[in-house]
């Protein structure tokens, strides 16, 4: 605060004694300043000074602790309009209740987040002492101008004197009284008020301002944040209705589009009320001129009260810190919240770099969140991304170089392997950011480095199982490499290859399968056809042949590319690790488990060796050969490796990852396929629970969730629960996988036979021959799904009483599964059983008997004594002893499965029933008989 020196007066008189300066009783707060130096000598010198030939009166100048401040003097602007913030009002009512020393609060934030608000409601509501004073103290000029008119204010008949004895005047004052309040309001600098609050030693000071840091030899240092949503709200509502009714709708969207800061808020409101636009034509405004709009003011409104008003003098402030402004022009073009820090680490070094952040955070032009991350206010980021040729802070040039940079950094900080857990945390810090970067400018303006980070994003949604998202991502991310790079460069070659893989994993192949034909033919004449990239592109190629049943050309190109990957990479690269098990996996889809299980044995063994027991390819290829040894029957394996893959998923991955629901799934249908749907049905439920929270209701392994849970009612006799499951299954795969997707076709093969098992056989037999044609046509006549479809048509056949159709479908079955699959396979096994059912029920024993004892004795050696369909097998067998009159052999094949089924099932699945029910009437008839 710079006071004048004394001097002659203004107005007519003798001029006042002068004194020798001599050191004041108590320090002058201006004594730093070289200022006065004896403030009471001023005062002592004013005793016989007249005023148009008037001496003033004794009482003015009388001793200063007598001075008694007029009842309910108070000049805090009226808060009419204030809103919310009853927790900040509760904690300036606690830290000012204790009497005592001098008490300081800084209330500090953006500006336009409504700290004089604050103070001027708390002033006048909350404080009762006297008096209370709002100073104006953007400047030490405006705290002393505040001081002096204080002192007019406590004694009128000084008005006439001079400013420098009015300010000394206000702090005798303060000095010897306790019972007041100052607001100090903006205060642009914690060393404008040190020698102030040094001086005085009671009372209440309730300071506002922009700085952030700097208080803590000052002031207790309060943040005051924006409104909350539902305050913002009413603050709109109350000024757009003021006076008048009108239209509030979309009024909520219009205070979350401007982030719920106070002036925002207030100004919009204002704007709508009097020029009669509406919230929701004010937000196609701001969507579209964002900064034209936030500049527009009302009839007679205060010209610096704008938002571009406000912050622009705290980047004139930050100008000396060049770096500064481009930190926050960068700033601008991410996400407003979570903004990791070291995303600017390549911007400068140390110190240059902390001293720009910090000088914004100094400011409350950004927060530090001291997390390693920093927030900005969405307008904040609006006004400095949006380019306006007057404004020197927001140049055109300056913005793009902004956008440009920011792009930059983002596709940097991304590691390159989305798959890696230890990743996922810094993915899902930055893809947000990516998602907030693209949205705020066209795709034209996309550079390398944005496309770059759209691909890192997509990976990491598509590895999430959030494909429509990655879908648009890498749709954008091609786009942009293709009219940057062009066609042949290996960024579009990998663009194209990721968004065949997207569209494989939504079941979209009809536009996977051509787009993997085109990346192929493109890197083999690119590349070359032993190139990395051209490898993984055969490997695409042949896993989508595959997934749609082609397995004709998956199988030959599975093998090619795993010969390519040993000869140029190795018999341990991760690439020919992951060949080696999706050529077993192709084996697998095919029904040939005898050369798919050695070739997943060998894959985890090898991952295990070269990649650890805990690497996520570690956890898929343990999956894989789990799922093997249940589909060959092994379930003495199989379930004991599901629960530790899903023990070992759970632990690495988390909960709820795709990879970790996928195995929960698994060992649920293990479950099942043990007959223990105790455990089954649970599992199922919770699994599709999870994936219609995480990955959503249209996902393909939601879908499967959905089939499978419906599967499991249906083998539990639920039908009521099973059918609706069923049927919504199949509406959902049609709409969102198409009619002719291997998946749909299971959906309705699957609502076939519950409606078979419901007796509906006028539903079930069409939807069967419909299901056998169309597989037919899309997999071929020999593929395993084909003959499934074969093999459930000829049951439903036989469930109508049409022996003639039935038996002639179950011998072409049998026929080809041995043919195609083996005669060892569970497959194949299934249709000699159903093929000896249905020689049973027309009544040729001769046949059926023999089929029976051959495929339990292969049940036996090839599932085990205990597995449910060796199980199975022995009943049947029992059964046409039984219907031979062989009730010898009968009798006691029933007691043995019996006690096999409670000892391996429990007394609940329906084949321990079923099996006590024959047994029962076995030893009737033998009774009888005898």
């Amino acid at each position: 605060m710079k006071l004048p020196r004394w001097g002659q007066p203004t107005g007519k008189g003798s001029p006042p004694a002068t004194h020798e300066p001599s050191e004041p009783s108590e320090p002058s707060v201006y004594a730093d300043r070289g200022s006065l130096a004896a403030g009471r000598d001023i005062l002592n010198s004013v005793a016989l000074y007249v005023e148009n030939g008037t001496i003033l009166p004794q009482e003015a100048y009388g001793p200063i602790a007598d001075v008694q401040a007029p009842a309910g003097l108070c000049n805090a602007p009226a808060t009419k309009l204030f809103v919310g913030r009853a927790e900040v009002l509760t904690l300036l009512d606690a830290a000012f209740a204790t009497p005592g020393e001098v008490v300081v609060q800084a209330v500090h934030g953006l500006g336009g987040i409504g700290k004089s608000s604050l103070a001027a409601q708390w002033a006048r509501r909350h404080h009762t002492g006297n008096p209370r004073w709002w100073i104006t103290a953007d400047s030490p000029e405006a705290i002393d101008a505040g001081l002096a008119e204080l002192a007019r204010s406590l004694q009128p008949a000084l008005a006439v004197m001079p400013p420098a004895f009015l300010v000394e005047r206000a702090l005798q004052w303060l000095t010897t009284h306790d019972d007041w309040l100052i607001v100090l309001d903006n205060v642009e600098r914690p060393g404008d008020i040190t020698a102030l609050l040094d001086r005085v030693g009671t009372g209440r000071f309730l300071v506002t301002t922009r700085r952030a840091t700097g208080w803590h030899h000052t002031a207790t240092s309060v943040r005051l944040d924006v409104l909350a949503h539902n305050e913002a709200l009413d603050l709109f509502v109350r000024v757009l209705t003021d006076g008048a009714a009108r239209d509030t709708a979309g009024a909520a969207e219009v205070c979350s589009e401007l982030g719920h800061l106070p002036l925002a808020v207030e100004l919009a409101a204002a704007y709508c009320a009097e020029t009669g636009t509406s919230p929701r034509d004010y937000l196609d405004m701001l969507a579209l001129r964002p900064a034209a709009t936030l500049a527009a003011g009302i009839e007679d409104g205060d010209p610096d009260r704008t938002i571009s008003r406000a912050w622009r003098i705290t980047l004139d402030t930050l100008a000396a810190t060049p770096l500064a402004v481009d930190v926050l022009r960068i700033l601008a073009w991410y996400a407003p919240t979570h903004i990791p820090r070291n995303l600017l680490t390549p911007l400068a070094e140390a110190p240059e770099l902390p001293t720009a952040i910090g000088r914004l955070t100094a400011h409350s032009m950004i927060t530090d969140n001291h997390d390693g991350t920093l927030a900005v206010h969405r307008l904040v980021q609006t006004l400095a991304r949006t380019p306006d040729p007057v404004d020197d802070h927001r140049q055109p040039e300056a913005v793009d170089q902004a956008r440009d940079r920011a792009a930059e950094l983002l596709a940097d900080a991304f590691p390159s392997d989305v798959k890696d857990p230890a990743n996922w945390a810094t993915y899902r810090a930055l893809h947000l950011h990516t998602d907030a970067l693209t949205s705020h400018h066209t795709p034209d303006h996309d550079t390398i480095h944005t496309a770059l980070a759209l691909t890192y994003t997509a990976n990491y949604r598509r590895e999430q199982g959030a494909l429509t998202h990655a879908i648009e991502d890498f749709l954008r991310a091609l786009s942009t490499f293709k009219r940057l790079k062009g066609e042949d460069h290996h960024h579009t070659l990998h663009a194209r290859n990721n968004l065949a893989g997207a569209y494989e994993s939504v079941g979209d192949l009809g536009r996977a399968i051509p787009m993997y034909e085109r990346t192929l033919a493109d890197c083999e004449r690119v590349q070359g056809d032993d190139h990395p990239d051209t490898l993984i592109s055969r490997n695409n190629l042949a896993g989508a042949y595959r997934s749609v049943g082609d397995l004709g050309r998956a199988i030959p190109m599975h093998e090619r590319t795993l010969a390519d990957c040993q000869r140029v990479l190795g018999d341990d690269h991760p690439d020919t690790l992951t060949s080696r098990n999706n050529l077993a996996y192709a084996y697998e889809s095919a029904g040939d488990l005898g050369r798919a299980i050695p070739m997943y044995e060998r894959t985890l063994a090898d991952r295990e060796r070269v990649l650890g027991d805990d690497h996520y390819h570690t956890l898929d290829a343990r999956n894989n050969l789990a799922g093997a040894y249940r589909s060959v029957g092994d379930l003495g394996r199989a379930i004991p490796l599901f629960e530790r893959t899903l023990a070992d998923c759970e632990r690495v991955l988390g909960d709820d990852h795709p990879d970790t629901l996928t195995s929960r799934n698994n060992l649920a249908y293990a479950y099942r396929s043990v007959g223990d749907l105790g455990r089954a049905i649970p599992l199922f439920e919770r699994t599709l629970a999870d994936r219609e929270r995480v990955q959503g209701d249209d996902h393909p392994d939601t879908l499967n969730s959905r089939n499978n849970l419906a599967g499991t009612y249906r083998s539990v006799g639920d039908l009521g629960r099973a059918i609706p499951l069923f049927e919504r299954t199949l509406a959902d795969r049609e709409r969102v996988q198409g009619d002719d997707h291997p998946d749909t076709l299971n959906s309705r093969n699957n609502l076939a036979y519950v409606y078979e098992s419901a007796g509906d056989l006028e539903q079930a037999i069409p939807l069967f021959e419909r299901t056998l044609a169309d597989r037919e046509r899309v997999l071929g006549d020999d593929h395993p799904a084909t003959l499934t479809s074969r093999n459930n048509l000829a049951g439903t056949y036989e469930s109508a009483g049409d022996l003639e159709r039935a038996i002639p479908l179950f011998e072409r079955t049998l026929a080809d599964r041995e043919r195609v699959q083996g005669d060892d396979h569970p497959d194949t096994l299934t249709s000699r059983n159903n093929l000896a059912y249905v020689y049973e029920s027309a009544g040729d024993l001769e046949q059926a008997i023999p089929l029976y004892e051959r495929t339990l004795a292969d049940s036996e050696r090839v599932l085990g004594d205990d597995h449910p369909d060796t199980l199975n097998s022995r009943n049947n067998l029992a059964g046409a002893y039984e219907s031979a009159g062989d009730l010898e052999q009968a009798i006691p094949l029933y007691e043995r499965i019996l006690a096999d089924s409670e000892r391996v099932l429990g007394s609940n699945p329906l084949l321990t029933e079923v099996v006590r029910a024959n047994l029962e009437a076995a030893r009737s008839a033998l009774r009888s008989r005898s």
